[in-house]
């Protein structure tokens, strides 16, 4: 299974869709909200949500969201990169309710060499989250820097520091 990718491996105009999707529970959502200190009524109390809110139910904190969405991302995107260096901008576009499923795809905008070092270059994605029903609630974009492919093999492969399997003796 791949984890990221290198400078060399991203082409401009791929398109990589992000599996599995995750369903967000209501549990999810307060332990997040929790987490971050967002004590909001509109994401904790039903009550609150039902009767005071255009939405007439909780709504899913939007960090939430994109935080899915940016570790969905991971695998096919950043597991490989030197540094985040840029969120250029997010926007939550619908809103998301408990019960709904969150899928992910990620649009290579552009890719350059980087000016400073040779072994590593920057690369802009925008991702992309709809729900069950494919109505789109967030987009963001950003730049990583990703490590070309002398940089890892300088630095001992993909997987630096990863111990041998050693077997037992078999007698």
């Amino acid at each position: 299974m791949q984890f990221g990718r290198t400078f060399e491996e991203f082409e401009v105009g791929d398109v990589y869709r992000h599996w599995p999707g995750k369903t967000v529970t209501e549990s999810d959502d307060h332990l997040f909200c929790l987490l971050t200190m967002n004590h909001h009524p509109l994401h904790l109390d039903a009550h609150y949500a039902g009767g005071s809110t255009d939405f007439g139910r909780n709504v899913v904190v939007g960090n939430y969201v994109y935080s899915i969405l940016l570790g969905m991302s991971v695998p096919d995107v950043s597991g490989k990169a030197i540094a985040n260096l840029e969120v250029e901008s997010l926007r939550h576009v619908a809103p998301t309710f408990h019960g709904d499923t969150i899928y992910g795809q990620t649009l290579v905008l552009d890719k350059r060499e980087s000016t400073t070092r040779d072994d590593r270059g920057i690369v802009h994605v925008e991702t992309k989250g709809c729900n069950q029903d494919g109505t789109l609630v967030c987009v963001f974009r950003r730049r990583v820097m990703v490590p070309k492919r002398s940089y890892l093999d300088a630095r001992g492969g993909d997987q630096p520091g990863r111990p041998t399997l050693i077997e037992p003796d078999p007698r």
